[in-house]
């Protein structure tokens, strides 16, 4: 064992390029050689991921060199991945993040949320998870990620200035962390706004076959999923993988209670960066209003980016060596996650690559071999596959990709396209096992309060979670909400 672990990095370097140089070289899984070659990238990337070989930023570099070198793509095509939209809503996220942290406007918001639902390590999670999850039914599952971050850690903080003896803080942390990631892609579920690839299913499917699925249709379905899995999302992690112990007691709210009397009346800078967080957040969730008003074209990226830049330019009222000190200054994106956006910019060029090479299709081909099998069997076959393959690739993309295949193979089958479509869209937002299966995952993983062993564990159990219950409402009760299409 100690000799496994004294050279742990060489096992776990030359584990991957095995891996991948057996899957180049074999081709086991009968694929085209550009198809081949991208498959072989992939593996060596996930099996560094996973064994944390090379730092995770440092591996999300590796197609920028080898998806030209094996002329899978070229460094134009590759490189922007790294400069996708959802990358700078990541950047102006984390920016508004650093504005509410300098100021301590996170102690004060969080000091209210723990007074509210009481200082019990189970009754905060439950609040965040019945908080985080409501709010990502109406705003998308990423901003809500984003305004929920700054508040949990400040959460921690609080928490761990007044740790019991014999409490687990480790796993109030890490499981907090967690529900703020699953809660939105969950709560993102049951509405058709709630995540992007409701909203390219539905797209998709209205344009092939001139069916409208009905807004409250689908909350009808999604709504009860999603509070089952919120649910199991609560006991998993706080009852079963991580439990924390911390129990309610007088000395922590009266704690509480002299640390609000002590922070005082709201100081300006406070006011300024509340001020710019409201604004950006009532962007998020008004822009489909405003947008129907042909004036201008919002996106959530774009008011990221909108409220970082207002934080740059507007003056906090103190000055400094007599020069005004701006809310937030170029200084103080030192402390910025800036791997997270190389890691999620990695993912993307991963699953580029993939998507060219025509994996999506063989996954489709794949799947019409379950089609002899009953039809319950082929819907699980669809989940399962769905889920899994978000963990490596954006959840949109594969959306966009799939739900062609998907409606072809139902209409060559004569079923419903929904049957398919819908447990394939929601599945793809359910990925819970790796940073960059979804833009909350890699938000969260962000904080340093996950370990990647960690969140493969609680993401595996979630996964295998979803995969029931989202098969199971797919094939019991979507037919009895939804209309379905005429094949």
């Amino acid at each position: 064992m100690d000799l496994i672990k004294k050279n742990q990095y060489w096992i776990s370097f030359g584990l991957g390029l095995v891996l991948s140089l057996g899957s180049f070289l074999l081709n086991p899984f009968g694929l085209s050689p550009e198809a081949n070659k991208a498959v072989a990238v992939a593996i060596l990337m996930v099996s560094w991921w996973l064994t944390e070989a090379l730092p995770l930023p440092a591996v999300a570099l590796i197609p920028l060199v080898l998806n030209p070198l094996l002329k899978i793509g070229t460094m134009e095509e590759t490189a922007k991945a790294y400069s996708n939209p959802v990358v700078f809503l990541f950047m102006g996220g984390f920016m508004i993040g650093l504005a509410i942290e300098k100021w301590h406007l996170h102690k004060r918001i969080a000091m209210h949320i723990v007074k509210r639902t009481g200082t019990s390590g189970n009754r905060i999670i439950l609040g965040f998870i019945l908080a985080t999850g409501f709010i990502s039914m109406w705003l998308s599952n990423t901003a809500t990620t984003m305004m929920m971050f700054p508040i949990a850690l400040s959460v921690i903080a609080v928490m761990k200035e007044h740790e019991q003896a014999g409490t687990n803080m480790r796993n109030f942390s890490l499981a907090l962390m967690l529900v703020i990631a699953y809660a939105s892609n969950i709560g993102g579920m049951g509405t058709i706004i709630g995540t992007p690839p409701n909203v390219a299913f539905v797209g998709i499917i209205e344009k092939k076959y001139n069916y409208t699925i009905q807004f409250i249709d689908w909350m009808i379905f999604c709504i009860p999923l999603v509070i089952i899995l919120l649910a199991a999302l609560y006991f998993v992690l706080v009852k079963w993988l991580f439990p924390n112990g911390i129990k309610s007691s007088h000395e922590a709210n009266t704690f509480i209670n002299s640390e609000i009397h002590g922070l005082g009346k709201l100081s300006i800078p406070e006011k300024r960066v509340l001020f710019i967080f409201l604004i950006t957040a009532l962007l998020w969730i008004t822009k489909d209003f405003i947008n129907q008003l042909n004036l201008i074209k919002l996106d959530d990226n774009m008011i990221a980016l909108v409220g970082a830049l207002a934080l740059f330019a507007t003056p906090s009222g103190i000055r400094k060596s007599g020069k005004k000190v701006m809310v937030l200054e170029w200084d103080d994106t030192k402390k910025m996650a800036w791997g997270i956006l190389l890691l999620f910019g990695g993912g993307l060029a991963m699953a580029g690559s993939l998507e060219k090479a025509g994996v999506m299709n063989q996954v489709g081909i794949w799947l019409s071999g379950f089609s002899g099998n009953s039809g319950f069997i082929l819907v699980l076959m669809v989940v399962i596959v769905s889920i899994f393959l978000s963990e490596l690739m954006s959840n949109v993309a594969q959306v966009i990709v799939l739900a062609p295949v998907l409606a072809s193979l139902s209409d060559a089958l004569h079923l419903d396209p929904l049957l398919l479509g819908i447990p394939m869209t929601l599945a793809a937002s359910a990925a819970a096992m790796m940073p960059m299966g979804t833009p909350p995952n890699a938000i969260v993983f962000s904080s340093g309060l996950i370990r990647l062993k960690d969140m493969i564990k609680a993401g595996f159990v979630m996964n295998i979670i979803s995969i029931v219950i989202i098969t199971l409402f797919s094939w019991f009760v979507l037919p009895l909400v939804m209309h379905f299409v005429s094949n």
